[in-house]
C-alpha cells in the first residue's frame, strides 16, 4: 500500500506518482482510526484497505494492478503504539479538526488529478469524520463510504427480506441499534428512506429507530 503522512500534505501528488501503475481505478482509503472492533490501529490498519481491494478482485474481477490501498497517517491515540519505539507511524496524538480536513481536501484534489478515473472508497474512519467527509465529497467526485452506504444497503435488504417471510409490513417495524457508529448511522439513514418510501413521514420514521451505546439509550 501507499502511506501518506499529514507532514507530507504539500507533496501528495509527487508521492502518488511514485506508484508504478498510472491507470488506478479504485482506492480504499483509511486513517486507521476505527478498524473494525479493534479501535485505533494507526498505520497498522493498512491491512483493511488491502483486504477490501482483494475482494474487488476476487468477487468482481477488478484487475489488482488497477487498485491502490492508501493509508493517511494523522497520528494515533493508541498509547501502546505511541510508547512503542518500533511503531512506524507518526508519534503524535491524532490530528483532528480543520488541519485534518485540509489534509483530506489536499489528498482528494491530488488523487483525482493523478488518477482521474479513480473511485475513492473511505473505510474505517471514526464515525464523525466518516459522515462529514462523505457529505462533503459525495456529489463532487466518484466516492462512497462502505461502512455508511455498503453496510446500510445489505442490512436494509436483509430486513426487507425478513419482512417477506414474516408477512409483517416494513413500515410497522421498530428497530433498535446496539452501537452508534458510522455503520449504524448509515443503516439508520437508509431505513428512514425506506420508511418514507412506504408512506411514513421522516418524523414518523425517526420514532421507529432507536440507538443504544455505552452511554445507554440515545
Amino acid at each position: 500500500g501507499l502511506f501518506i503522512s499529514i507532514d507530507q500534505k504539500d507533496h501528495i501528488k509527487d508521492i502518488l506518482r511514485n506508484w508504478p501503475v498510472e491507470d488506478v481505478r479504485v482506492t480504499v482509503v483509511t486513517d486507521g482510526g476505527r478498524i473494525l472492533g479493534l479501535g485505533d490501529l494507526g498505520i497498522c490498519g493498512i491491512g483493511i484497505p488491502i483486504g477490501k481491494l482483494v475482494l474487488y478482485t476476487a468477487c468482481a474481477g477488478v484487475p489488482p494492478e488497477n487498485t491502490l490501498p492508501i493509508m493517511l497517517d494523522v497520528g494515533t491515540n493508541n498509547e501502546e503504539f505511541l510508547n512503542d519505539p518500533l511503531y512506524p507511524g507518526l508519534k503524535c496524538k491524532r490530528i483532528r479538526g480543520p488541519e485534518f480536513d485540509d489534509f483530506v481536501e489536499k489528498f482528494v484534489e491530488a488523487v483525482t488529478e493523478v488518477f482521474p478515473k479513480i473511485c475513492i472508497q473511505w473505510e474505517d474512519l471514526p464515525g464523525v469524520d466518516a459522515i462529514r467527509i462523505l457529505d462533503k465529497y459525495v456529489d463532487k467526485i466518484c466516492t462512497f463510504n462502505d461502512d455508511i452506504q455498503g453496510t446500510a444497503a445489505i442490512a436494509t435488504a436483509g430486513i426487507i427480506t425478513s419482512n417477506r417471510f414474516s408477512g409483517n409490513p416494513f413500515k410497522e417495524q421498530k428497530i433498535l441499534f446496539l452501537g452508534a457508529g458510522a455503520a449504524a448511522f448509515g443503516i439508520a439513514e437508509m431505513l428512514v428512506h425506506k420508511f418514507q418510501k412506504d408512506g411514513l413521514t421522516k418524523e414518523e420514521a425517526y420514532k421507529r429507530i432507536w440507538m443504544f451505546d455505552v452511554n445507554g439509550l440515545l
